[in-house]
């Protein structure tokens, strides 16, 4: 099982590899630089999650454990350097929403590996192939005030393509290929919302990234603000539904 989802994967990044290779084609030494800084960081990022849940438990769980602490400790320093701190109302809201969204997360994070495996790879595609769609045919930007790199193009590139693998990845958590694009389609909706609200407390905090731990990405929230409530929904999914 391990091997196939791993070829799957490197056959995904190998793709993803042509597509920042046409779209680098034409940029400046700098700008291709920051492109394969990037990818490539992305491609550690990625064999790093895939290790963690193929040892088993409690590897990924510690692992989202570091992940959701430094989130928390990246939202309370960007209010810390925020020009504006009478807005304690504002920042109390934004510590409650990341709280209750990590909770199901981390509890996610303790799932068998067929459910991790399944979540994993369908916000993976989606987060990764949603950029490289947005910046080979997105035209239309989708929300310019909050997010203006986002575009339709690349929302609905990055939203067909994880769709349509979770409904090939249906036997892992053990459904129907009708539920597992029922449950691909909610773990998108979510990913999104997770990558929307952190853009949009990014311009609330007037900061470009939420930290520079990560090259070609910033921080962990910039990185894994998908990660986190997609793998919240899939818990709420795989236990409630």
């Amino acid at each position: 099982m391990e091997l196939i989802i791993y070829l799957a994967i490197i056959t995904y990044f190998f793709l993803g590899a042509i597509a920042f290779y046409l779209i680098g084609k034409k940029k400046s030494k700098a700008t291709k630089r920051e492109i394969w800084t990037k990818y490539f960081t992305y491609f550690i990022i990625i064999n790093t999650l895939f290790i963690a849940i193929y040892l088993g438990f409690p590897y990924f769980l510690i692992l989202a454990a570091a992940i959701s602490l430094t989130g928390l400790a990246e939202i309370i320093r960007a209010f810390r350097s925020y020009g504006n701190k009478n807005q304690h109302l504002f920042f109390i809201s934004a510590l409650l929403l990341y709280l209750i969204i990590v909770v199901p997360f981390l509890l996610f994070s303790a799932s068998e590996k067929e459910v991790l495996y399944f979540a994993f790879v369908v916000i993976s595609v989606f987060d990764a192939f949603s950029q490289i769609s947005g910046q080979l045919f997105g035209k239309r930007k989708l929300i310019p005030s909050i997010s203006p790199n986002k575009t339709i193009g690349g929302l609905a590139g990055g939203s067909i393509l994880a769709v349509v693998t979770g409904g090939l990845m249906g036997q892992l958590p053990g459904i129907n290929t009708a539920q597992a694009l029922f449950f691909a389609i909610i773990i998108i909706i979510f990913a999104f919302g997770g990558d929307f609200l952190a853009s949009y407390y990014k311009r609330r905090f007037n900061i470009k990234d939420f930290g520079k731990l990560l090259p070609g990405h910033g921080g962990f929230l910039d990185r894994f603000d998908s990660l986190i409530p997609g793998g919240a929904a899939m818990y709420i999914l795989s236990n409630f539904l």
